[in-house]
C-alpha cells in the first residue's frame, strides 16, 4: 500500500463506523496560546473535554498535522539520528465525545489492524494502565496474556494538565524482531519494538488538590503515528525508507551526489534535511515565519540545524528551498496549502537560507580558530566568553556552536554563557522607557451577551454580573473586545438609580473576553480603586460606547479588508494577511512579499481603494454554519480568530469576502479617504502597512501641506544634497571607466595564474567594490587586489574568478592582506573586502607581500 492509500483506508474505515472525518487544524497553534505548535490530533477538541463547546456530531476521525520541537514533546535532537523521531509528523486519530468507549475503541483497532491491514496478530503487544483491569480485560479477548503488560503513570496514563481531564491510556506496540522476541522490549525505547496507536480513554478530572473524580461524560482520544504505520505496512524498518521520504532522498542525492545508504554519517544529514523541510514548509505554508522569538525562532533553528547538516554533504549554497516542489508533488494533493502557498513557502525557506549562510560564512571562521587554538593547548571547552562573542557580534547562535563544538568532542561552558545573555537582557530591561502591564481577567462563571454591532449609539441596560477591582462583568454590553487584531471599544457606565449616592459615571478604556464572559476595564488613578464599593453584583447600570472612537476603528477595520485585496490585485495571489492591528487612530496590516513596494505601488493600491470608496459599495455581514461558510468561493479565514460552529462573513460586493467577527462600515463610503503612511519590513519576508482613514486621513493630507510650505530651508538643503550625490555619482562613473581600463596587460603570473596588484584613486568602498567586480566581468581567469588609501586607511577589494574562487577564496587572501596592514576583513570566496591602518606598509604587500599570500595557498 502507498503511504496514500494507508491514510485513506484509515479514515474510510472510521467514516463507515460513523465517524466524522474532520480536516487537519493549521499546525501553527493560534488557537491555543499554550502551545507553540499543534503536537496531538485532541488539539482541536480540547475545548470539548474541558467542557467549554459541544459539538453536533458524537464521533470524530482525521488526520492531523503535527509538530514537536519544544516542551514536554521535543525530539529536535533524535531527529535524523535514529530513523522514527520527527519534527513533523501525522497523527491519525479517532475520538468519541461521550458515545463509544473502550469496547468499542479496542475492538476498532484491532479489526483494522488484524483484518484491515492484515498485521500479523502474534507480532502486537498492548499495554495498560497498571491498575485498568477493564481495559486488560477487554484485550483479553484479542491477545494472549503474555502480550498485555501493565505500566505506571509515565507511559500509561494521560494528562492534559496539572488539573483536568486525564485517564488512563492503551497502547498498541508491533515487535520488529526477525523471531518475535520483543516481548521485553515493550517501551524500551527501541525501534525493534515501537508504539504505533494510543488509545486514551479519559474518564477523570484532576482536582487542585491532586485528587481525582470520575467525569460526567468519558471520551476516547486515540493517535497513530502515520510515518510508524506506513513503514509497518510497507513492510521497511525505517521511516525513511517508506514513500513518504524516498522521493525528498532522492531530490538530496540528485543535488548533492551522494546516494542515501553510502555512509551513516551522510545518511544522518539527509534525514536530518527532509525531515526539516517537511516541518517549515507545513509551518509557512500554515501562516508561521521564521523569526527572533517564539514559534518563529523555532522554525529559524530548524532551519540553521538543517543547513549546517547540509554542509556535510557539501551543499554550501541554499538548497531547503528546492526541496519544496518535490514535497508538493508527493503530498500536496493531501494538504492543499501547500500548493496554495509554494511560491510563499520557496521564497521564505530561500531568503531564510541566503541569511543564515552569510551568518554562518562570517562565524565559521571564528569557530574554526577557536577549536584550532583549544586543541593546541589540550582544552577541550569554549568558553562562555567566545560563545557569547560569536552569538552577539557574528550571529551564530548557540546551538549551532554546540553542534560544532560536539562533532569536535568539545563541550561549550552554557552556564557563563547564559550569565552573559542574562546581564545583555538586564541592560536592554533597564533602558526600557515603557512598562507594559497585562490585565489577567480571573475565571469566573458567567457569560456576557454582545450585542454591538448595532447598539452602539445609545445607552443600554444591563446587569453587573462581577465586580472586582477595576474589572466588571455585564449581562450584556455593546462593547465589542480586544480580538482578532481589532482594539476593544472605549465608553463609560453609570447607575441607572439617580437617588443613589454614588459616583455616576465610570470610563471604560477597555474590554477582553476570557471563557464566556466579557471584562470590562475601568480606568481610576486611585491606586486602590476597588468599583464593589460603588456597585454590587445585581445592580443594574447604563452602558454606553463612544459612537465616534467605534466610528473611526469600522472605518479602519473596513479599510483593512479592501487593503487586503488590493495588495493582492497589486502584487500578486501569493499576498497574504500575516498580522493586524485595527485601532481608531490607524490600521496596521502585514503581509508575505519580499520586495519594498515602490511608489508607483503604494499609489495604486490607494487609487484602488479610495475608489471603492467613491462607490459606496454595501457591506454585508451574514452568519452562517462553519462547514457551509469554507465552501464560499474565495472567502477567507484567518488563523488568529477562533472559529465556532457558526461564522459571521463580511462580504464587500464581490471584493472581498472574510470570515471576520469585528465591527464594520455599512457602506465603504463611511470609510471617507484612504492614505499609506508607511511602509517597511518587519521580519524576513515579511512587509508592513500602516495607514489611516476617514478624519485621521484629512488631517494628515492638511498637516502634509502645511510642512511642505515651510520646507523652503530644507528644499535648499535638498539641493545641496543633490550636488553632493551627483559628485558620488561621477566619482563612481570615473571608477567604472578606470575599472574598464583593467586587463591582463598588466598582470603578474604567480603560480601559473595571472594576477593583477594595483592601487588606485577612489573616493569610496562602492567606487572600489566596483572596480573589483568589474575585473570578474572580463570573463578572464585570475586574481584582482585593488587597494585605495581612503579617510587615512587602506581599503582592499580582491576579486577572484569562478575557476580560482575555490582554491584561492577571495575572503581568505584578502584578509591575509590586510594582516599585513595591521587590519582584517573578509567575505565571499569569490569578492571580499578588508582595510588596515598602517598605510606605510602598502608598498610592502603590493610589491611581495600578495604574491608570496598566493604562493601559500598553492
Amino acid at each position: 500500500m502507498t503511504s496514500i492509500e494507508i491514510r485513506q483506508s484509515f479514515l474510510d474505515f472510521f467514516e463507515e463506523k460513523e465517524h466524522k472525518i474532520k480536516n487537519s487544524y493549521p499546525v501553527v497553534s493560534y488557537k491555543d496560546p499554550t502551545l507553540l505548535f499543534v503536537n496531538a490530533g485532541m488539539n482541536q477538541f480540547k475545548d470539548i473535554f474541558l467542557g467549554l463547546q459541544t459539538r453536533n456530531y458524537k464521533r470524530a476521525a482525521n488526520t492531523q498535522k503535527c509538530i514537536r520541537v519544544s516542551g514536554k514533546h521535543n525530539d529536535l535532537e533524535e531527529v535524523g539520528v535514529d530513523t522514527y523521531h520527527h519534527t513533523f509528523f501525522e497523527m491519525l486519530g479517532n475520538w468519541s465525545f461521550g458515545d463509544y468507549y473502550k469496547t468499542e475503541a479496542i475492538a476498532w483497532a484491532w479489526e483494522l489492524l488484524t483484518e484491515v491491514w492484515q498485521l500479523d496478530p502474534n507480532r502486537l503487544y498492548a499495554t495498560v494502565y497498571r491498575t485498568d483491569d477493564e481495559s486488560y480485560e477487554i484485550w483479553k479477548n484479542y491477545l494472549p496474556e503474555n502480550h498485555i503488560q501493565r505500566f505506571d503513570e509515565k507511559d500509561n496514563f494521560w494528562e492534559m494538565g496539572t488539573t483536568g481531564p486525564c485517564g488512563p491510556c492503551s497502547e498498541i506496540h508491533y515487535d520488529r524482531t526477525p523471531d518475535m522476541s520483543g516481548a521485553n522490549l515493550v517501551n524500551a525505547g527501541t525501534p525493534d519494538v515501537i508504539e504505533i496507536w494510543n488509545l486514551v480513554f479519559i474518564q477523570f478530572n484532576r482536582k487542585a488538590d491532586g485528587t481525582i473524580e470520575p467525569l460526567a461524560s468519558k471520551f476516547v482520544d486515540t493517535g497513530m503515528g502515520f510515518e510508524r504505520i506506513c513503514s509497518i505496512l510497507q513492510g521497511v524498518n525505517s521511516n525513511y525508507d517508506t514513500d513518504i521520504f524516498t522521493p525528498l532522498l532522492d531530490k538530496i542525492a540528485e543535488l548533492s551526489g551522494i546516494q542515501y545508504g553510502d555512509d551513516e554519517k551522510t545518511d544522518i544529514a539527509m534525514r536530518v534535511i527532509v525531515d526539516h523541510v517537511r516541518a517549515l514548509s507545513f509551518a509557512i505554508g500554515d501562516g508561521a515565519m521564521p523569526g527572533s522569538t517564539g514559534r518563529s525562532y523555532v522554525l529559524r533553528r530548524i532551519l540553521r540545524r538543517a543547513l549546517r547538516y547540509a554542509r556535510t554533504l557539501g551543499l554550501n549554497e541554499p538548497v531547503m528551498y528546492k526541496l519544496v516542489q518535490t514535497l508538493v508533488d508527493s503530498i500536496g494533493e493531501c494538504f492543499k496549502s501547500l500548493i496554495e502557498n509554494q511560491v510563499k513557502i520557496e521564497d521564505i525557506i530561500k531568503n531564510e537560507e541566503e541569511s543564515f549562510l552569510q551568518t554562518m560564512e562570517r562565524g565559521m571562521e571564528i569557530i574554526e580558530d577557536i577549536i584550532k587554538k583549544l586543541k593546541q593547548n589540550n582544552k577541550d571547552t569554549i568558553t562562555g566568553e567566545d560563545a557569547f562573542l560569536l552569538y552577539d557580534t557574528f550571529g551564530f547562535p548557540l546551538d549551532l556552536t554546540e553542534l560544532i563544538a560536539k562533532e569536535n568532542d568539545i563541550k561549550v561552558d552554557i552556564a557563563v554563557f547564559n550569565k552573559r545573555m542574562e546581564e545583555q537582557k538586564e541592560r536592554s530591561r533597564n533602558a526600557r522607557r515603557e512598562v507594559l502591564q497585562e490585565i489577567i481577567p480571573p475565571n469566573i462563571d458567567a457569560k456576557t451577551e454582545f450585542i454591538g454591532y448595532d447598539n452602539y449609539r445609545k445607552y443600554i441596560v444591563a446587569k453587573i454580573l462581577y465586580a472586582q477591582d477595576n474589572l466588571v462583568v455585564f449581562d450584556k454590553t455593546p462593547f465589542y473586545f480586544e480580538s482578532g487584531g481589532q482594539v476593544s471599544d472605549t465608553g463609560k457606565f453609570s447607575s441607572t438609580d439617580k437617588n443613589v449616592n454614588r459616583t455616576n459615571n465610570f470610563n471604560i478604556i477597555g474590554a477582553k473576553k476570557s471563557g464566556n464572559a466579557i471584562f470590562h476595564i475601568i480606568y481610576s488613578s486611585k491606586e486602590d480603586f476597588d468599583i464593589s464599593k460603588y456597585f454590587k453584583v445585581g445592580d443594574s447600570v447604563k452602558v454606553k460606547i463612544n459612537p465616534v472612537n467605534r466610528r473611526n476603528i469600522m472605518r479602519n477595520h473596513t479599510a483593512t479588508h479592501l487593503l487586503h485585496e488590493a495588495l493582492r490585485f497589486v502584487l500578486g495571489e501569493h499576498i497574504q494577511q500575516a498580522g493586524s492591528l485595527v485601532t481608531a487612530d490607524h490600521l496596521r496590516f502585514d503581509f508575505n512579499h519580499f520586495e519594498k513596494l515602490n511608489n508607483r505601488q503604494i499609489k495604486d493600491i490607494e487609487s484602488i481603494i479610495n475608489k471603492q470608496i467613491l462607490l459606496g459599495v454595501s457591506v454585508i455581514t451574514n452568519i452562517y454554519p462553519i462547514e457551509e461558510a469554507k465552501q464560499i468561493p474565495n472567502i477567507k479565514m484567518f488563523f488568529g480568530d477562533k472559529y465556532g460552529e457558526e461564522v459571521r462573513v463580511v462580504s464587500i460586493s464581490n471584493i472581498s469576502i472574510e470570515l471576520c467577527g469585528g465591527t464594520h462600515c455599512k457602506n465603504t463610503s463611511e470609510i471617507s479617504l484612504f492614505k499609506i503612511v508607511s511602509e517597511s519590513s518587519v521580519a524576513a519576508g515579511v512587509r508592513r502597512i500602516e495607514a489611516i482613514t476617514g478624519e485621521a486621513a484629512i488631517n494628515y493630507l492638511n498637516n502634509l501641506e502645511n510642512e511642505i510650505e515651510n520646507k523652503n530651508k530644507e528644499i535648499e538643503e535638498l539641493k545641496s544634497q543633490v550636488k553632493h550625490y551627483k559628485k558620488i555619482e561621477e566619482g563612481i562613473k570615473k571608477a567604472k571607466i578606470t575599472s574598464e581600463a583593467i586587463s591582463m596587460v598588466g598582470a603578474k603570473k604567480i603560480n601559473d595564474i595571472k594576477v593583477i596588484i594595483t592601487q588606485m584613486e577612489l573616493e569610496n568602498l562602492d567606487q572600489l567594490r566596483t572596480v573589483a567586480e568589474k575585473f570578474r566581468e572580463t570573463g578572464r581567469s585570475g586574481i584582482a587586489l585593488i587597494a585605495s588609501v581612503i579617510d587615512d586607511k587602506v581599503q582592499l577589494a580582491c576579486s577572484v574568478t569562478d575557476d580560482l574562487k575555490e582554491q584561492y577564496p577571495a575572503g581568505k587572501l584578502v584578509g591575509e592582506a590586510a594582516k599585513i596592514l595591521g587590519g582584517g576583513g573578509g567575505g565571499k570566496p569569490h569578492l571580499a573586502t578588508a582595510g588596515g591602518k598602517d598605510i606605510a606598509k602598502l608598498n610592502d604587500l603590493l610589491s611581495t607581500g600578495f604574491e608570496d599570500i598566493i604562493k601559500s595557498f598553492a
